[in-house]
């Protein structure tokens, strides 16, 4: 973890209520993909947390998601301002792993994580099919940013507006050998259950400070709860207990 002054570069809509955001400064910390970093924010006493979408030398790239005070205050940002940000938080993806075609499912703000992972796969010579899930079309975002890496990417909406009706597990191909996801609870719970290999899952959580000292985002695994910010976001298929 190190905390540093980034400056603000770009900061616009992707969609109604989605932004993109990037920042440059000293991103030595940021060493995996799937950490996040938290953002203060003046006037807030709790820092907010979000995944890193892209890192390339010294810039940083954000997606988030406008849902309350907080990121609405960072909507608002304009380029030449400054954030304190503590970076480098959070375990990531574990990219080395034995398989060659590999899945990667993302459920709305739970896409951007995904798309360091998909530039380190395909890095590696991985082949990676890459399954974006929206409510509708009108939330789309960074399909063709993933086929530019030369990804494999198929999209579902759950009303059908676009790409494949239903949910990320509707497009789940025949024959895979290892996956990774991150979204909300209710479809990692589905990924869980409809997937038949190993993989990784990015939790979603609150947060309240970030870095372990509360214990407020915690997930109960076979070695005991561990905590989302501080032992994840990332934690493994095989490890993870389910609430009934």
């Amino acid at each position: 973890m190190k905390q540093v002054i980034l400056t603000v570069t770009d900061n616009r809509p992707l969609t109604k209520d989605v932004f993109l955001m990037r920042l440059t400064g000293d991103m030595s910390a940021v060493t995996a993909p799937g950490q996040f970093v938290n953002l203060k924010l003046d006037g807030l006493f709790l820092r907010r947390p979000i995944s890193v979408c892209d890192v390339q030398d010294d810039t940083l790239t954000l997606i988030y998601k406008v849902v309350g005070k907080g990121t609405a205050q960072m909507a608002a940002l304009r380029p030449g301002e400054t954030l304190n940000v503590l970076t480098g938080l959070g375990n990531g993806y574990d990219a080395d792993i034995p398989a060659n075609d590999v899945v990667l499912l993302g459920g709305g703000v739970g896409v951007p994580p995904l798309y360091l992972l998909c530039k380190t796969l395909l890095g590696q010579g991985k082949h990676v099919h890459v399954i974006l899930g929206f409510n509708t079309k009108d939330e789309l975002f960074f399909e063709n940013e993933f086929r530019m890496l030369g990804a494999d990417v198929t999209v579902t909406t759950v009303d059908g507006s676009y790409g494949v009706r239903g949910f990320v597990t509707d497009a789940l191909p025949d024959r895979y050998d290892y996956f990774y996801s991150c979204g909300p609870e209710p479809m990692l719970r589905a990924v869980y259950r409809a997937t038949n290999t190993s993989g990784q899952f990015s939790f979603e959580e609150r947060m309240g400070c970030g870095f372990g000292a509360c214990m407020g985002c915690s997930c109960k695994t076979v070695t005991g709860y561990k905590r989302i910010c501080k032992d994840g976001p990332v934690l493994k298929k095989e490890e993870i207990l389910w609430d009934a």
